[in-house]
């Protein structure tokens, strides 16, 4: 085989996760099971009222709600800039001076009007706040509404932890559509070696889709490169594994790239295969990981508790990149 195991192990510096990695879910329905044992979980939409900020004044105060909407939905939270409707989750927007600084709160309250949990952005001089414009307050937003997803992310957790099936208490069950577009014995060696692969991982790997919680297919391509050093014709070679949920929807896919010589993988591809599918494997671990928020901690509780005994519900490990 001329391709050598060595330079194809390089594609692990060139491993590529995109889709759904950073993107968090803290409205995900966990469920008829998790419903029901969730007690009170949020619905699919964050009220966020404009404030009553008289250093801001109207338009500094609906300014603040609309970019805080923005970077909610950036970060696929549902929000919407409206005043609180009954049965609706809700943020608070408010600020608390302290000496020189105007520090700015975000506080989610609950449809029964309790704090759940309050969470607080860097400290502004008060001369700035006053005067802020809307790129300060666009910056300001845009870490602020970090802090919120940590906070709904821990909401989520929680409803997770107390639901006995959910994927905090047990490994998910990925659907391996198997390997296509390969060349040589490719799509056999891959598959092979992905399954080998998630022997020792907290997920499982079945062939068929029957409550299967995610699905995972790799697909080869290839394409010629450019003639290479002394007429040595090279390829270069693509492997996506796209990883869905149950529903279809895409969670991610992890992109292997690198340039091979021509035709070195037209037969058995050997260690290869295994290099390839380990750091595959990995990297479906991760998105799923990440996708499903399993690891992270739920929410201290703090229902019902007075906005300071609540401050800094959020598990700062958790916020997301």
């Amino acid at each position: 085989m001329r391709c050598s195991l060595t330079s194809f192990l390089s594609v692990s510096s060139l491993l590529l996760l995109s889709g759904c990695l950073d993107v968090p879910h803290p409205f995900r329905d966990p469920g008829k099971d998790g419903r029901s044992l969730a007690g009170n979980p949020p619905p699919s939409r964050l009220d966020v009222p404009v404030p009553d900020e008289k250093a801001l004044g109207a338009g500094g105060s609906a300014l603040w709600a609309n970019d805080i909407v923005e970077a909610l939905l950036q970060q696929s939270v549902p929000a919407i800039k409206q005043p609180v409707r009954p049965g609706d989750w809700w943020l608070k927007l408010h600020t608390e001076r302290r000496g020189d600084l105007i520090v700015p709160l975000y506080t989610v309250m609950t449809p029964k009007g309790t704090v759940r949990a309050t969470q607080e952005g860097p400290g502004i001089p008060v001369a700035s706040w006053n005067a802020l414009n809307s790129d300060g307050m666009r910056e300001a937003s845009g870490y602020g509404a970090g802090q919120v997803v940590n906070v709904l992310n821990g909401i989520q957790a929680e409803q997770m932890e107390e639901d006995p099936h959910s994927l905090k208490h047990r490994g998910a069950r990925i659907w391996f559509r198997g390997v296509t577009g390969a060349p040589g014995d490719g799509n056999t060696a891959l598959s092979q070696a992905f399954v080998v692969s998630f022997h020792e991982m907290k997920d499982t790997i079945q062939t068929s889709q029957q409550d299967s919680d995610f699905a995972v297919a790799a697909v080869v391509k290839l394409t010629n490169g450019s003639a290479g050093s002394r007429n040595n014709p090279q390829q270069n070679i693509e492997i996506n594994w796209r990883v869905t949920d149950k529903a279809g929807s895409e969670v991610g896919i992890a992109t292997q790239l690198h340039d091979i010589p021509a035709h070195s993988l037209d037969g058995m591809w050997g260690d290869i295969a295994g290099a390839a599918a380990e750091e595959a494997a990995g990297a479906v671990e991760e998105m799923i990981t990440r996708y499903t928020i399993r690891d992270v901690k739920p929410l201290p509780d703090t229902k019902g508790a007075p906005a300071a005994a609540a401050k800094n519900g959020g598990d700062p490990k958790a916020a997301r990149k």
